[in-house]
């Protein structure tokens, strides 16, 4: 089957909506207006149930199928949360208001096409069991969707899988990429700091310079990737910034070390952290310094169940053609908080083309803009796996 033509026949109400949660962009928890917009929509099309506050801004509304309450469940998740980002798009008249916040990657459309297949399903209720549209505050860097679990996202609703979808203006619109195991990377954050003895920077060997340390140390933390990890899997360490003296003649008594760590499995995850605590502490001793390390664990990764990703490929093929749906692609080492549901739940998580001439610019850039396009297209997809899922006949 191609997009709904119930649903092609809202894409102006698509549109609009999408612009407008543009226009007022809201970061991680204070997605306050947006949630009063999503619940004012939902309570207009008239959904089960609306469950509001969870974790301080995420709603969760109850779509029943066609024969009431009871059956099996799916949870359809999209996130509402911008970006601290200063938007470039001066020539769109609906450019964020907020300064220094805008949707730069997206969720502006993933919140529109939820709402859209929600009037979709409360119309025909061609199902039989619970749709569960669980709108996330918070994913950017907050955790919103761990919160959400916490506060018992999945104690309260009884939903046997959940659901994710991201637009990705990497590939072309109008085609879907699904991953049969790991999407998305494991974000970890770390900080070094190395402990010298500071001096004037004419008289060197006064002091223990930290800071030549920490270029020796940069170093050789690259060597976690390329000599201690398996070379068919996958990792980043990254050393983002650097602390040390505020002057040019001083060799400061201690410098700082900050950055980042993906990963794509639990084995190097573990070898990345304890290899960088093993290296910070033994190329300070060396370079006759002391090392404190700081290593907090971040989101985890995003992976698909296999047989939850092979109906996701097959129902993506009904909406726009085999053709059109990409299986077996590189994962990405960015990372997003949908991982602590597919830790809970069966799954997948797939990536909607929303790349074209007009909308090239890359997730979180300044100019990047939702593909309004690809809106019929993900409300859609989630209408089809619904009824897939949970369908009015099974065979």
């Amino acid at each position: 089957m191609p997009v709904l033509d119930a649903i092609e026949s809202k894409k102006e109400q698509l549109i609009s909506c999408r612009r407008d949660i543009h226009a007022h962009p809201e970061t991680a928890f204070e997605e306050f207006r947006t949630a009063e917009l999503v619940a004012q929509k939902l309570q207009e099309i008239g959904v089960d149930e609306i469950h509001q506050q969870i974790a301080i801004t995420g709603i969760v509304a109850v779509i029943h199928g066609r024969h009431g309450k009871g059956g099996p469940g799916i949870g359809l998740r999209a996130d509402m949360d911008a970006l601290n980002v200063e938007e470039l798009n001066h020539q769109l008249d609906y450019k964020s208001c907020h300064h220094g916040k805008m949707h730069a990657c997206g969720h502006d459309g993933h919140t529109a096409m939820l709402l859209g297949a929600a009037e979709y399903l409360v119309n025909s209720r061609n199902f039989c069991g619970t749709v569960y549209l669980i709108f996330q505050p918070a994913e950017e860097g907050a955790g919103g969707g761990r919160v959400m679990i916490e506060e018992g996202l999945f104690d309260r609703f009884e939903m046997q899988s959940v659901w994710g979808m991201h637009n990705w203006p990497g590939i072309a619109a109008g085609t879907f990429a699904v991953h049969d195991s790991a999407v998305l990377a494991a974000s970890d954050y770390f900080e070094i700091t190395l402990n010298g003895l500071g001096a004037h920077a004419a008289m060197p060997h006064q002091g223990v310079d930290p800071v030549l340390a920490s270029a020796h140390l940069t170093i050789a933390l690259q060597s976690l990737v390329s000599r201690s990890l398996d070379p068919i899997d996958s990792a980043v360490l990254s050393v983002t910034m650097m602390e040390a003296a505020n002057a040019t003649n001083i060799i400061p008594k201690k410098a700082v070390l900050k950055g980042t760590v993906r990963t794509l499995t639990p084995q190097a995850r573990v070898l990345m952290e304890s290899g960088l605590k093993r290296i910070s502490h033994h190329t300070a001793e060396a370079m006759g310094c002391s090392a404190q390390v700081i290593y907090e664990r971040g989101y985890p990764a995003t992976v698909n169940t296999l047989a939850q990703a092979q109906i996701a490929a097959q129902v993506a093929a009904q909406i726009v053609g085999e053709d059109k749906v990409v299986t077996g692609s590189t994962p990405s080492l960015a990372s997003e908080d949908f991982g602590y549901m597919l830790e809970k739940k069966p799954g997948c998580y797939l990536w909607l083309g929303a790349g074209d001439n007009n909308h090239a610019q890359g997730l979180h850039h300044p100019e990047y803009d939702f593909n309004d396009e690809v809106l019929v297209t993900g409300s859609s997809y989630w209408v089809k796996l619904a009824e897939t899922l949970l369908p009015v006949n099974p065979s």
